[in-house]
């Protein structure tokens, strides 16, 4: 089966239904692999659905989220009350949290292999593609590792940034955002995983 992970297309030929043109050819590239099923996200309810999810969105520049009207006050909700409801630490709280190196990628490859399999529907990864959808590179992807005292990592995170174009705004004209990407958790609570990532991100 295949996965339909990123679809992008450039600015200038938005519009012109380039979309249909590039999964018709991944179609005909897959087919001639013998492979024909595949599956992708949607934002609307198509038939043949496996599996179902939904966005949780964490404020990390409430001024500015609000600026761009991309968040709204609520009832009762004052600007300094979102602010303070959205505060972060300055620093990261799990020991042995820190950015992946090259040297890690092995044992974090390993890390989400294994944690993968407790999934019925999970992608497989070679290393080499593994090392090329998470090494951390600038504005596109972070990832990173807990590392134990004797060497071990024990847990992985990354997330991917996306940015948007803001139109018409006199102060800001980019909307940085990042989406959680892949994860494996043996030690360390996700939830605690995912504040690290927070921090560092707003950092």
């Amino acid at each position: 089966m295949v996965e339909i992970n990123f679809l992008c297309v450039h600015k200038k030929l938005r519009l012109k239904r380039m979309a249909p043109v590039l999964i018709k050819e991944i179609t005909r590239r897959v087919n001639l692999e013998g492979i024909f099923q595949a599956v992708y996200t949607a934002g609307v309810v198509l038939p043949g659905i496996v599996s179902k999810c939904r966005y949780w969105h964490r404020s990390l520049n409430v001024k500015k989220l609000l600026a761009v009207k991309f968040s709204h006050l609520g009832r009762n909700m004052t600007l300094q009350r979102m602010q303070r409801l959205n505060r972060l630490p300055e620093e990261t709280h799990i020991k042995g949290f820190r950015v992946m190196r090259e040297s890690d990628v092995p044992k974090a490859f390993a890390l989400l292999t294994q944690y993968l399999k407790k999934f019925d529907l999970a992608p497989i990864f070679t290393q080499e593609e593994f090392e090329y959808l998470c090494q951390n590179r600038s504005n596109i992807v972070s990832s990173f590792v807990v590392e134990q005292e004797d060497g071990e990592i024990t847990d992985f995170i990354s997330y991917y940034h996306l940015s948007s174009t803001i139109m018409n705004h006199q102060q800001y004209n980019t909307l940085n955002a990042c989406y959680m990407y892949y994860h494996a958790a043996s030690r360390t609570p996700l939830p605690d995983l995912v504040n690290d990532c927070l921090i560092h991100a707003h950092n």
